[in-house]
């Protein structure tokens, strides 16, 4: 497959909806058995509309980016200054979501070069992404040439959810061989 062409850009208020669209998309592709089922189908399109409509608006440390392709938006992220300074890095990549129906054409990649630029912009040096210990998105942080750095037991729901972290101590990509 070829990659598509996408603008990364920061959102806009009117794109709450389709921001909130690929989230839920992405989360009901990757989380099946992973996270509880009752978390997953309580993820509405108006409550998420109305969380992502709050972090385009600003007023927090988050931006959000979308990946633009022309006919939609077809990825987003959300990033800002590291919420756990005992990593030492300075800047977080808190989301990053491809819609599944683009998966492999080079979406997050360019998400995850923007986000970057964005944090360089805003003076950051370095970056953390923690995720899911079962999201196959950890791959992809590798072959990005993301480091794994430390693990965490977060709560969801009540229930344990293992987290691992990614951190690059530069905010460059430096593709791994048969990084995808």
């Amino acid at each position: 497959m070829s990659n598509l062409t996408v603008d990364i850009r920061l959102a806009r208020q009117d794109e709450a909806a389709d921001v909130a669209q690929v989230y839920i998309d992405s989360w009901h592709d990757t989380y099946p058995g992973v996270l509880p089922g009752a978390l997953l189908r309580a993820m509405s399109p108006k409550g998420q509309t109305a969380r992502w409509l709050t972090s385009i608006r600003g007023g927090g440390h988050e931006k959000v980016l979308v990946a633009d392709s022309g006919h939609g938006i077809v990825g987003m992220a959300s990033i800002g200054r590291a919420r756990d300074s005992a990593l030492g890095l300075d800047g977080e990549v808190y989301t990053l979501y491809v819609d599944p129906a683009y998966f492999g054409l080079g979406v997050g990649r360019a998400l995850l070069t923007g986000a970057f630029s964005t944090l360089r912009e805003d003076g950051m040096r370095s970056c953390v992404i923690w995720a899911h210990a079962r999201n196959h998105a950890r791959f992809f942080y590798e072959a990005m040439g993301g480091r794994l750095i430390a693990e965490r037991q977060a709560k969801l729901m009540g229930e344990a959810c293992p987290e691992v972290a990614f951190g690059w101590k530069s905010l460059a990509l430096v593709e791994r061989t048969g990084a995808r």
